[in-house]
């Protein structure tokens, strides 16, 4: 279970992609000639990265040998690092830094979004997006079936690190850094087929550290088929036969001064 699952991640990659569409298009960066993807996993962002900005050239940094097997195969022609992006340093300068759901996954934000900015060039930006969707029911859930008997130990620090501070939090920690700063929130409504796609969005994601840390697969299976009983209750189906799936999340744009 160390691995990440490419082709479970790009089952919802169009929800998966729309956080990213909606960030890329609010960038205020006219030809930056160099761009890098921080945790750009199987290539997604980063294509339409490309699609805005054709000239530029392309970096993706992401943890995950099987990410950037799919990434390299949609894309040869980028150039791929297999790297932690929680270490990860380049002494050239960007003039995009940019991160699509990738940066909720470290710790320590207060050293690190310092760091990251660094490679910014004069008059680039970095530009962010994250899940703001902890206090959900589905991570509710999860949290809660962990803390069963059978589980308790196994999964008391699953979780641990995981998760993004307030938007007051990033303005104060790179106002002092940034030229200027555009933050916001949006909770996308996504429709989806049934509690049964909740749990395949979140086994892909959310539920990754659980299941991980779980010793065999019946665990894991007895652990997900909790989860999907107490899913039914919590996103009930409408009367299409369809469930409705709230999903918060944050988006930071910090520019540098040229």
């Amino acid at each position: 279970m160390s691995a990440w699952d490419a082709g479970l991640y790009l089952q919802f990659a169009y929800e998966r992609a729309r956080p990213a569409v909606d960030l890329i298009s609010r960038i205020e960066l006219h030809n930056p000639a160099h761009i890098v993807d921080i945790g750009c996993g199987p290539g997604n962002s980063a294509k339409m990265l490309h699609e805005r900005w054709p000239q530029a050239t392309i970096t993706g940094v992401d943890n995950s040998a099987e990410m950037l097997a799919e990434a390299a195969a949609a894309h040869p022609n980028w150039r791929w690092v297999k790297a932690d992006a929680a270490n990860w340093s380049s002494q050239q300068r960007f003039d995009l830094v940019f991160s699509n759901a990738a940066l909720h996954w470290l710790p320590g934000h207060a050293k690190l979004f310092p760091r990251l900015f660094e490679m910014v060039s004069g008059g680039g930006a970095f530009a962010l997006q994250m899940p703001a969707n902890f206090h959900a029911p589905a991570h509710r859930i999860m949290g809660e079936v962990a803390q069963e008997p059978q589980w308790r130990d196994a999964l008391q620090n699953a979780s641990a690190g995981i998760g993004v501070e307030s938007l007051s939090f990033y303005y104060d920690l790179l106002h002092p850094l940034a030229s200027s700063l555009d933050l916001w929130e949006t909770e996308y409504l996504h429709i989806l087929d049934g509690p049964e796609a909740i749990l395949e969005w979140i086994r892909g994601t959310g539920m990754r550290p659980y299941l991980q840390a779980l010793p065999d697969d019946q665990q894991r299976k007895d652990f997900q088929d909790l989860c999907l009983e107490r899913l039914r209750k919590a996103y009930p189906q409408r009367p299409s036969g369809k469930v409705l799936f709230p999903f918060r999340r944050i988006f930071v744009i910090a520019y540098r001064a040229a």
